[in-house]
């Protein structure tokens, strides 16, 4: 541990008064001086370098996300929850290498780290912008993404044919494999099928909208699919939750309460393993097999490539095209 010394006077008895203010704790002496060394070549707010990870990016995102869209937001916290081993840290302890541990252990591909590293790269400008940090801490432009790679991406395998019979005969046991097909035959991610409230869904005309979602590109019309309308209806009508699926007390699905009680055990007990995501490669696999044009899928699946935001004019038309699309698989 190393101290700062500082003098005030008491009024009261006009003397003056020594104060010590704790810099901060450190697991060898040597490294204690060189923190004292480094403060007093650049003093910053002691109270401000008590400030956590954490705490910074609640101020932080407390302005920002005013500024940008949902889909933008989405990212951020994504990123956000990425860096589970930073959250309790001081940001002044903050160094290259818990960085670089973040990025190196999360898993994540390419794309997803890119976003990390801006998200990072924000936090730096703002803790040197409120004098959190000094500039030259700033050492976001020095980690390095481009060895990381996501270890499960092989693992993510479409449904084989005999799963996606297997849920077929058994879809009547079980009214939770109604939303694995849902997923299947609409490429949607977990996250958008949970977050569809009923008023995003049209029902007559057999699509639904995505008002939400991790990209720009996902915000889009989704077909639905001839082999699951009934599933959809048959949600749509089950109680007064305003999202389209519900849990049995007719609440909102949370990822985690879904994933752990009404994924798994469905599929494991029909011996099938996979993620939420293996739906959306299978839906775009089953597609790609039925000679579906790529651009129709990219619109269906959401994928960057897709008619941006301000071209989305969606008309019968483009409605039957979908489904026409969707209903060859």
């Amino acid at each position: 541990m190393q101290k700062t010394v500082s003098y005030t006077v008491d009024v009261e008895s006009k003397k003056v008064v020594q104060e010590r203010v704790t810099i901060g704790y450190y697991a060898t002496r040597q490294e204690a001086l060189q923190a004292l060394a480094d403060y007093n070549a650049n003093p910053y707010d002691i109270n401000a370098s008590k400030i956590t990870f954490s705490e910074v990016y609640d101020k932080w995102s407390e302005r920002k996300f005013k500024e940008v869209s949902k889909s933008n937001i989405n990212g951020y916290k994504a990123s956000y929850n990425i860096c589970g081993m930073l959250y309790d840290m001081r940001f002044v302890d903050i160094k290259l290498a818990h960085l670089q541990e973040v990025a190196d252990t999360s898993g994540k591909n390419y794309p997803t780290l890119r976003k990390l590293k801006v998200l990072f790269g924000q936090l730096f400008d703002y803790a040197v912008m409120n004098e959190i940090i000094t500039k030259d801490r700033h050492i976001v432009e020095y980690l390095n993404i481009k060895n990381a790679g996501n270890p499960d991406r092989y693992d993510r395998m479409p449904f084989s044919a005999v799963e996606i019979a297997l849920l077929w005969k058994n879809v009547g046991t079980n009214e939770y494999l109604q939303i694995v097909l849902m997923l299947i035959y609409s490429g949607v991610r977990i996250s958008e099928m949970l977050d569809l409230k009923k008023s995003d869904v049209h029902l007559q005309e057999r699509w639904f909208y995505v008002r939400d979602s991790k990209t720009d590109a996902g915000i889009r019309a989704v077909p639905i699919a001839d082999k699951t309308y009934k599933f959809f209806e048959a949600w749509y009508s089950k109680n007064d939750c305003e999202y389209l699926l519900s849990t049995p007390d007719g609440e909102h699905f949370l990822y985690r309460n879904y994933y752990d009680s009404y994924w798994i055990n469905p599929l494991n007990d029909l011996g099938i393993d996979h993620k939420p995501h293996d739906t959306r490669h299978t839906c775009v696999s089953l597609l790609a097999s039925a000679k579906v044009d790529p651009t129709t899928i990219k619109k269906i699946v959401g994928h960057r490539g897709a008619q941006t935001l301000t071209e989305r004019v969606y008309t019968h038309l483009d409605i039957n095209v979908l489904l026409d699309a969707i209903n060859k698989i």
